[in-house]
């Protein structure tokens, strides 16, 4: 009876362990919350490096002979830029038509320009000086003087830059009238480049 009591004991005792122990499985952790993926907006590049063709409009004011008038005036110009990193470096060919333009008993009726620019490469803006040799047609003749000035292009896609130009202008003793004139322009410009 003795046995019995041992036997039936221990069986308990095992059974009881069993019970307080838990489950045989083990727990898996739970998995951790996934985050969501993080998308990062790629910069549009900004390499000025290639041909470009567009039109432009702005205003003129000649002074010539004593005498000053201001036009409207509208234009073409092509050019091509080389992008050295943060620096550019191009030429460009602009012809200009002005409105009915008369000055000093002269009717200036367009402006050929062979320019050089060179500018700071700022991402979607560039910063740049210009400089070259700007012909005048007019009703007394045509002359070659220098131009120079400033401008701000944006690259508002990888085709397409909006911008401003302002130009200075002097002709001296035009067509050997001793008609001197200085002209100032400011234009607004859309380029598609390729």
């Amino acid at each position: 009876m003795k046995t019995k009591a041992i036997i039936l004991s221990s069986t308990m005792i095992v059974t009881a362990g069993a019970a307080f122990a838990g489950s045989p499985t083990p727990t898996m952790p739970e998995p951790a919350p996934m985050q969501p993926p993080v998308v990062v907006q790629q910069p549009m590049g900004t390499d000025w490096t290639g041909a470009y063709a567009g039109l432009s409009f702005g205003s003129a004011r000649v002074d010539a002979a004593d005498d000053e008038e201001t036009s409207g005036m509208y234009g073409v110009h092509a050019g091509y830029d080389y992008d050295f990193g943060s620096f550019v470096l191009g030429g460009e060919l602009e012809y200009s038509s002005l409105n009915d333009l008369e000055v000093g008993g002269a009717d200036v009726d367009s402006v050929t320009r062979l320019k050089l620019r060179a500018g700071a490469d700022l991402g979607q803006f560039m910063v740049y000086g210009t400089a070259g040799a700007a012909r005048v047609d007019t009703s007394i003749g045509e002359e070659t003087g220098p131009v120079g000035g400033l401008g701000v292009e944006y690259m508002a896609t990888d085709n397409l830059t909006i911008g401003a130009e302002y130009l200075a202008h002097r002709f001296e003793d035009i067509d050997d009238t001793d008609v001197d004139a200085d002209a100032d322009t400011i234009s607004l410009r859309g380029s598609f480049r390729f």
